[in-house]
């Protein structure tokens, strides 16, 4: 099973503020709903909480401390990223794409295969952070450009790492 990480972080590493995202750019989230429909998404529950109920085509696994947390049925609710890694092993999943917050990014570096990174061209304010990784364990596969517009307000690159293979 692939274990992959999707988010956008700015050059100084904010991928939000509030629990919001700290951009508006359509282009990315376009990206992120055809590479991660149909797959099983793993987050935080403030992530969860942020987009207020679970993405349409996607199965959400939230982790939570919160014993009595409830999400509508088709979805699960597990207490540790290790036991979010299991359940999709489990159901012998292909890929599976971890979506934040910063603390399940700083575990999930350790094990993940690849990461899709949306690098914003901009230095926001925030209050979250993406955590930072060893470039040398990282090689970049593709990248994409992506320019401001109308609908984006910044400039980007998407960017896909594939862990080097020691």
């Amino acid at each position: 099973m692939t274990i992959s990480i999707i988010v956008a972080k700015a050059k100084n590493n904010v991928i939000g503020k509030d629990n919001q995202l700290v951009w508006r750019l359509s282009s990315d989230l376009r990206l992120f709903k055809k590479i991660t429909t149909g797959h099983h998404i793993i987050m935080g529950r403030k992530t969860y909480e942020s987009m207020g109920k679970p993405l349409p085509n996607r199965t959400s696994i939230v982790i939570t401390r919160n014993k009595d947390f409830k999400i509508p049925e088709g979805h699960h609710v597990v207490n540790s990223l290790e036991e979010a890694v299991r359940l999709c092993i489990g159901k012998n999943l292909g890929q599976v794409f971890i979506i934040g917050g910063a603390q399940i990014y700083s575990e999930a570096i350790a094990i993940c295969d690849e990461m899709l990174i949306t690098e914003v061209d901009a230095n926001p304010e925030g209050d979250v952070y993406f955590p930072k990784f060893n470039s040398s364990e990282w090689k970049k596969d593709a990248v994409e450009h992506f320019y401001k517009d109308e609908k984006n307000e910044y400039n980007f690159d998407f960017v896909t790492y594939k862990r080097v293979k020691s």
